[in-house]
């Protein structure tokens, strides 16, 4: 797969990933589809080192399954990261 596949894949996957967790991510469109990206990459890296498998071919259900799973990795951790500095900012 190449360079804009996996940018396209990423984009994809942050959309489908923001639209199944529940509740309200920070950050807006924009940084849910730059993360997107970032959780392609940790899906297929760890599809490859956990289970033997990895990003192939654009069109492959294990490639989809391994970016949106990886997608709702960094959104999870990306919420936990950014949930304490939202209300900080509204008491200053």
């Amino acid at each position: 797969m190449g360079f804009f596949g996996w940018i396209i894949l990423g984009l994809l996957a942050g959309a489908i990933a923001k639209a199944i967790l529940p509740g309200r991510q920070g950050g807006g469109w924009f940084v849910t589809l730059i993360l997107g990206v970032v959780g392609a990459l940790l899906g297929g890296w760890l599809g490859s080192a956990i289970f033997g498998i990895g990003l192939e071919n654009f069109f492959s259900l294990q490639t989809w399954i391994l970016a949106i799973v990886g997608s709702i990795i960094v959104l999870l951790i990306y919420g936990l990261v950014t949930r304490g500095s939202r209300g900080s900012r509204r008491r200053a």
